[in-house]
């Protein structure tokens, strides 16, 4: 299996818990790949099976703030959405994005 082209390899290295190790990586267009796991590693390398699995994983968890990051109203919004409709109404509009993309 190969590496899919929309994992970060370094995000999913930090996943997989071996961010301490050594490698180098090609200089490809996406996807790249691992050409080299320096020898003082104390891990093993990991398969290009792992490296999606960990970044898939990571995507689908984080996912709900990504979402929901691009429906918040900007700053100035919600501090002119406090002044018209107090905490409470700007508490409800904030409340349908967290409703509408619950934390996993």
């Amino acid at each position: 299996m190969a590496i899919n082209s929309d994992t970060d390899i370094y995000l999913a290295i930090e996943q997989l818990g071996l961010k301490a190790n050594s490698f180098t990586l090609d200089q490809s267009c996406t996807p790249h790949k691992i050409i080299e796991w320096d020898s003082g590693n104390p891990d093993s390398q990991p398969t290009d099976d792992e490296l999606n699995a960990a970044y898939t994983a990571w995507k689908a968890a984080e996912e709900y703030k990504i979402n929901r990051a691009n429906e918040y109203p900007n700053i100035v919004d919600q501090l002119d959405d406090i002044y018209h409709n107090g905490i409470d109404g700007w508490k409800a509009t904030i409340k349908t994005i967290k409703d509408k993309y619950p934390k996993p």
